[in-house]
């Protein structure tokens, strides 16, 4: 990489979204044309969910593996695993370890899709069948609650408080999902 792995932070809390630092971008995330690349560190668990209304991120985990619980279930990403969470979807990262650091690139006028196999077919490249997607979760509180929603737009951060929670997707079909590639693999 360009840029050495951001410090995990020693002193205070810092969850997913406040230790993402904007490294380099080109193009306008409010009109939909470019691309941005950030670095994360964090040592707290979000309790606070996040929507990124901007574009989709690609997370690469350097240090630290993250647990992301999305609208349409959860995964478990880990060093050397890839992710990406498409624009719109609202998810909380959970830390399973003590801190977490990498990188995310996002993208602001389109998805992330498979390139075609073309003329190396099947013996080449990663296949649709190599990318793992999440199975619904319902999370089910059983008591009034609120949920404090971070939404990027335009590349600011705006606040506000839900009263429920995101994650109450009880079945989903359909490909506009969340999804991880283990690059090992």
């Amino acid at each position: 990489m360009r840029w050495s792995p951001m410090p995990i932070p020693e002193s205070g809390e810092v969850d997913f979204v406040d230790g993402i630092t904007t490294m380099a971008g080109s193009g306008d995330a409010s009109s939909k044309n470019g691309l941005a690349i950030h670095m994360y560190a964090a040592n707290k668990s979000m309790e606070r969910v996040l929507q990124n209304s901007d574009g989709d991120f690609l997370i690469v985990p350097q240090e630290g593996g993250l647990r992301l619980q999305t609208e349409l279930g959860i995964l478990e990403v880990h060093p050397r695993e890839i992710c990406v969470i498409p624009r719109g979807i609202v998810f909380r990262v959970a830390l399973l370890n003590e801190s977490a650091r990498g990188y995310i690139l996002e993208i602001f006028n389109q998805h992330f899709v498979l390139p075609s196999l073309g003329p190396i077919g099947a013996n080449g490249l990663a296949n649709p069948r190599d990318f793992q997607y999440p199975v619904a979760a319902y999370e089910h509180t059983g008591e009034e609650m609120s949920t404090k929603m971070v939404n990027k737009f335009g590349g600011s951060l705006y606040q506000s408080t839900m009263r429920k929670t995101p994650f109450d997707v009880v079945a989903w079909h359909g490909n506009y999902a969340p999804y991880k590639y283990d690059l090992e693999r």
